[in-house]
């Protein structure tokens, strides 16, 4: 059993077939052929892809044999059978079928899941799978060229080709028990609709730079982004099976500083501390509602998506100090975060 991901990586373009003779040689109206190079990027991207998307039915257990409790597709990110898929695809069960191109159907188990950037790894029963590229959306600008890969409605190997229609934006996810936004989430005009949830976004390359989500509705196309952040958690699911995150106890929003708070420093923002949990560690060091949060382990805080970003396993346990704003003066505390909670 492979114990990492291997990310495949890649700069090289896909190469259309030979261009067509001119639109003057063979009667083709002005615009044709652009038209026809277009087609042949995306039909090149979905025959690079088509091997690597799969569709998921996830099954329950019962007394007179299984039911299939949800639906969605996946990606192969490694030929030993590991699939990257949306948690909250494969939420309601932990095994299931998963059909390919070929006409394979293999079972598979899901390794891990994290509700809080929704992303789940599950593994099939034998390898000899295709596995995708994996870009960076890091890279993406809006107005560029993006193709989605899945299964919506069950219809297999769907294919549907947009734009970057805008980067940036946020994705409210979250367990039972807590909420959390999913930073950097990418939108397309590429139709998305039930059942491309989990699927491929890809970018001209034929590289995978979105995990597709349908959860925002018909109309609406959005993507978790595969990033530095993203493959890192991707890592964790594959090694552990979940992901652990510190924890400090507070609610916050965005907040400019005041101006005698900004004379010394260079943020203009800070996160006001809208509620603090009861027997957590911010409670414990003394944070109260009101106080502006300015840096946390000597990093400076400007955002909710800041503290989000800083809540790695690394601070679990570990004595950091956290600067805070509070009655005109800057005010250090001592704060050791825990672990959060599984769902």
């Amino acid at each position: 059993m492979t114990a990492g991901l291997r990310l495949v990586s890649s700069s090289r373009e896909l190469e259309p077939d030979a261009e067509p003779e001119s639109g003057a040689a063979n009667g083709a109206r002005p615009g044709d052929e652009a038209l026809d190079a277009y087609s042949r990027t995306v039909t090149a991207i979905a025959e690079r892809l088509a091997p690597a998307v799969a569709s998921l039915r996830v099954m329950r257990p019962t007394r007179r044999g299984a039911i299939a409790t949800g639906a969605g597709s996946g990606v192969v990110v490694s030929s030993d059978g590991f699939l990257l898929t949306s948690a909250h695809v494969v939420a309601s069960g932990k095994t299931g079928r998963a059909a390919f191109a070929d006409g394979r159907e293999l079972r598979f188990e899901v390794v891990g899941r994290d509700s809080l950037s929704d992303l789940a790894i599950a593994r099939t029963d034998d390898g000899g799978l295709t596995p995708a590229v994996l870009g960076d959306a890091e890279d993406l600008r809006v107005g560029q060229l993006v193709v989605a890969i899945g299964n919506p409605h069950g219809l297999s190997g769907s294919v549907t080709a947009g734009v970057v229609s805008a980067l940036g934006r946020a994705l409210p996810a979250g367990g039972r028990r807590r909420a959390r936004i999913i930073d950097n989430v990418i939108q397309t005009d590429a139709a998305l609709n039930p059942g491309n949830s989990g699927g491929a976004l890809a970018d001209a390359a034929g590289r995978v730079v979105g995990v597709n989500t349908a959860l925002a509705g018909v109309g609406l196309g959005l993507a978790v982004p595969i990033n530095a952040t993203t493959r890192a958690i991707v890592g964790e699911l594959i090694r552990t099976g979940r992901v652990r995150r510190a924890f400090l106890g507070i609610a916050g929003g965005p907040r400019p500083l005041p101006p005698r708070a900004r004379v010394d420093r260079a943020q203009r923002d800070a996160v006001e501390v809208i509620e603090v949990v009861t027997g957590s560690p911010a409670d414990a060091a003394g944070v109260r509602e009101g106080d502006l949060v300015l840096e946390l382990d000597d990093r400076t805080v400007q955002s909710a998506a800041d503290l989000q970003r800083m809540m790695v396993a690394d601070l679990i346990g570990r004595s950091v100090s956290l600067l805070i704003w509070r009655s005109g003066d800057e005010l250090r505390l001592g704060l050791t975060p825990q672990e959060l909670p599984q769902d």
